[in-house]
């Protein structure tokens, strides 16, 4: 059986239901209004969740390669960005 995986974006992205159905984002708090403790504890599910995403992403900037648009051979960017995200995964199994 297979499961539904939603992809999560962070709030900038509200519309994105609209092109892509398997996506959730938190919700925003209405101008003068307030969140239900409901809306609250999903847009936290939500944070724990996408925090491991965002943690890996900003390791992988630290290496600049996907921080700053690249200027070399395009066949070997992928190369470059397997190599990072392996220096990237034997750190975080030490």
């Amino acid at each position: 059986m297979l499961s539904c995986i939603k992809e999560q974006a962070d709030s900038g992205y509200q519309g994105i239901s609209e092109f892509h159905k398997n996506s959730e984002t938190p919700k925003k708090k209405p101008k003068g209004g307030k969140l239900t403790d409901e809306e609250k504890r999903e847009n936290r599910r939500i944070s724990k969740e996408r925090i491991l995403i965002e943690n890996i992403n900003a390791k992988i900037k630290v290496f600049k390669i996907m921080k700053y648009p690249y200027r070399n051979r395009r066949k070997r960017h992928f190369l470059r960005l397997n190599l990072v995200c392996g220096i990237i995964n034997y750190e975080l199994q030490s």
